[in-house]
């Protein structure tokens, strides 16, 4: 229905908007170090929630098989690159150019969605698209607090973000593994990956020797974080499930107007050129223009044969 794909964007949109601004707040004024330590308590936070919800009896997904890895595939792979790149971006780029490269997910998303799910899109669309492509050039060319690794984080979250969108959508079969089983088995399956790769370049150590553990706020702040790593996750899955990979990046393109603003006024380290700003607007507009006309797309009401047809095709 309309309210359910506009309620599920619009919970998508609102962890989004908290995530950044918690994970920034840990990452950047807590300075703490281990992005993929945050990451791997998001995963367990994950896996703890759906289990005991699903020994409650509140949801339910597939018991584990040998099949499950490879219906999954590569979903787990995308997942943890998402997770790492996303938070290591955070932590070295200013609020603003962090949601400006990050609108490089749209175009990519397109692209996939075209290649992988056949989809076809208008022209008006492009033009947008390539109004946010302009103004993330122009923004970036001008930022004076460049960081090449920061740079280099946020193009591979966007790739991973974009791949992660599309496939989920494509292996959200009900019949299959469900919104809750992708979820549950793609935290299951990277967590100890993941906790690996932290031990092998320092990041646990890193985490374990932080001096802020007896701060209650950081503590608090951190397990706040882990939680909405959890939502996070099950809203991008219910908004890709009830609308598509393309609507959730267009939710994620309206939240990043808001944050890069929060994040010019409040961040603390986001260094003002004209240039740049005006790259910012640029990016923004057009953002704000691609996800009217997407939206507007996305909820029109659907013709009545065709949801005889839907209807048919569930019964």
């Amino acid at each position: 229905s309309r309210v359910a794909r506009l309620l599920s964007a619009l919970f998508y949109g609102t962890c989004s908007f908290l995530i950044v601004l918690v994970n920034k707040a840990l990452l950047t004024t807590y300075g703490f170090p281990s992005p993929i330590f945050l990451g791997i308590g998001q995963m367990a936070a994950t896996i703890m929630i759906l289990y005991v919800s699903k020994l409650n009896k509140i949801i339910h997904f597939p018991d584990f098989d040998k099949k499950i890895p490879v219906k999954l595939f590569p979903l787990p792979l995308l997942y943890v690159g998402n997770h790492i790149s996303g938070l290591s971006s955070t932590s070295k780029l200013s609020l603003p150019m962090f949601t400006v490269l990050r609108k490089f997910t749209i175009p990519l998303t397109l692209l996939l969605e075209t290649i992988i799910l056949g989809k076809q899109y208008s022209l008006n669309i492009i033009l947008s698209v390539f109004a946010i492509i302009l103004g993330a050039f122009i923004a970036a060319g001008s930022d004076l607090a460049f960081n090449l690794e920061g740079y280099i984080f946020v193009f591979l979250n966007d790739i991973f973000t974009a791949a992660n969108g599309v496939y989920t959508k494509q292996k959200m079969d009900p019949k299959e593994l469900g919104k809750y089983g992708v979820l549950f088995y793609n935290a299951c399956f990277m967590i100890i990956p993941t906790l690996i790769i932290s031990v092998s370049t320092g990041d646990l150590q890193q985490a374990t020797e932080f001096n802020q553990w007896k701060n209650v706020l950081f503590i608090l702040q951190f397990l706040l974080s882990c939680f909405l790593g959890f939502l996070l996750m099950y809203s991008t899955v219910l908004c890709s499930y009830y609308n598509s990979a393309l609507t959730t990046a267009v939710v994620g393109a309206i939240k990043n107007v808001s944050v890069a603003y929060i994040g010019i006024l409040i961040g603390g380290d986001y260094i003002f050129s004209l240039l740049n700003f005006v790259g910012l607007n640029i990016c923004m507009a057009g953002g704000l223009r691609y996800s009217f006309l997407t939206l507007s797309s996305q909820l029109k009401p659907k013709p009545v044969g065709e949801e005889n047809i839907c209807l048919d095709l569930k019964s």
